[in-house]
C-alpha cells in the first residue's frame, strides 16, 4: 500500500523560505504534483515533475518555487522562496501512476495517492 508523508511545513515571514518533502513508502516512477488549499478556497495546482523530470508550474508560483524529485528515496520536494502572505495554505503532495516520460499533470484527479496535507503560514 502507497502511503505518502509530508514534511517541512511551518511559519516563515515574508520573503523568506521553506522547503516541503514528499516521500512515498511504495511505488515508483510515478508524476509528483503539488497543491495548495487555502481557507475558503478549492484545491489550487502549484507544481508538478514528470517521471523524465519535465516540470511546469502554475503562474502564482513560478519563477519562485522549485520542484524536485529524488528517485532513489522516493521523494519529492518543494522549495519555495520570496514567500508571501498569499501563499499561505495547506499544501498536500500527490503521485500518479502509469504517467509517461514527460507527462504534465495538473488535474487533481489524475493523480491516485495524496500526502496527509501541511500547514504553511507566510506572516510577519
Amino acid at each position: 500500500q502507497v502511503r505518502l508523508v509530508q514534511s517541512g511545513g511551518g511559519l516563515v515571514q515574508p520573503g523568506g523560505s521553506l522547503r516541503l518533502s514528499c516521500s512515498s513508502t511504495g511505488g515508483s516512477n510515478f508524476a509528483w504534483g503539488w497543491f495548495r488549499q487555502a481557507p475558503g478556497t478549492g484545491r489550487e495546482f502549484v507544481a508538478t515533475i514528470s517521471p523524465g523530470r519535465s516540470t511546469y508550474y502554475s503562474s502564482s508560483v513560478r519563477g519562485r518555487f522549485t520542484i524536485a524529485r529524488d528517485d532513489a528515496e522516493n521523494t519529492v520536494y518543494l522549495q519555495m522562496n520570496n514567500l508571501t502572505p498569499e501563499d499561505t495554505a495547506v499544501y498536500y503532495c500527490a503521485a500518479a501512476e502509469r504517467a509517461y516520460l514527460q507527462e504534465i499533470i495538473t488535474l487533481d484527479d489524475r493523480y491516485h495517492y495524496w500526502g496527509q496535507g501541511i500547514q504553511v503560514t507566510v506572516s510577519s
